[in-house]
């Protein structure tokens, strides 16, 4: 995986951990969902990166 792919998946993932806590503190349901869906997406890629590094 390359580090600009890392560091775009890690900042995919704070801003879904910020997305879904400002939903929290705001009671914003559809924010939180945001948040979580931005945070799952970010893993995926994270797991899709680490399989084809682990053929390379």
């Amino acid at each position: 995986m390359s580090n600009e792919d890392k560091t775009n998946n890690k900042i995919e993932e704070l801003g879904g951990k910020a997305k879904e806590a400002v939903g929290n503190a705001t009671d914003d349901k559809d924010l939180q969902a945001s948040g979580k869906k931005d945070q799952s997406k970010s893993n995926l890629k994270q797991a899709g990166e680490k399989v084809k590094d682990a053929f390379k």
